[in-house]
């Protein structure tokens, strides 16, 4: 019969062998953060969860703005009469009549030095980047120089057409290109409805035009001063 220590030794490799087998179906091991190989009997930690995408701007960012539109600035009085100014300054140094030059600034921007189009034309007189490069503008959002670059080239558009308004200003609008192909104001709706906008503004009653300025629409005459410059005048 066998004795008390031998029973308990049975017992207690028995339970050992149990456990063992257990065990053995369930130790498993996984690699943790730092690269060592860890064994558990159950299965590895859960994996955290990926950092959820937000649809909110970080904090450290700020949004880009979108560009200015014409009538996204309201110019204040003081403002409009610093650039009254420089329109006259601008226009006698070019001989342009200034309430053309107002006409299409306020046609083109609506009296906003930083408006932006669609097409990205830039600044008070709208200049697109290739020709503001060819007339030698560095900040096309800079008042003087804007305005600057767009008489000189409305006078050069005056000039080509010999006085011609329209088409003067067709060309402003759609290219000299498009007005010699069409002969005279091409059609296209936005550039005719350009035309009208900036002849009635320069023309019409309740017009941005100066209180001892012409009321009534007069032809544009073009001559030649003494010193062999062109010059345009109303009357």
């Amino acid at each position: 019969m066998p004795n008390r220590t031998s029973i308990f030794v049975a017992i207690v490799l028995t339970a050992l062998h149990l456990c063992a087998k257990r065990a053995n179906a369930q130790i498993t091991f996984y690699t943790d953060d730092q690269g060592r190989r860890v064994y558990i009997n159950t299965g590895p930690p859960p994996k955290p969860k990926p950092a959820s995408t937000s649809t909110t701007t970080p904090p450290h960012t700020t949004p880009t703005p979108p560009p200015a539109s014409p009538n996204s600035v309201t110019v204040s009085s003081q403002d409009r009469e610093e650039l009254d100014k420089i329109v006259h300054e601008v226009s006698e140094r070019h001989h342009v009549d200034p309430d053309l030059v107002r006409a299409v600034i306020e046609t083109e921007s609506d009296w906003n030095p930083a408006a932006v189009s669609r097409s990205g034309a830039l600044g008070l007189m709208q200049l697109v980047p290739s020709t503001a490069r060819e007339l030698g503008v560095n900040n096309a959002f800079d008042p003087k120089e804007n305005i600057d670059a767009g008489v000189r080239y409305l006078q050069m558009l005056l000039a080509r057409y010999d006085g011609d308004l329209d088409k003067a200003l067709a060309a402003y609008n759609a290219g000299p290109g498009a007005v010699d192909r069409a002969g005279g104001v091409p059609r296209i709706r936005e550039t005719r409805d350009y035309v009208q906008r900036v002849t009635d503004s320069y023309y019409g009653p309740g017009s941005d035009r100066r209180a001892d300025a012409m009321e009534a629409p007069r032809t544009i005459y073009r001559t030649v001063d003494d010193r062999g410059r062109v010059v345009f005048t109303n009357e």
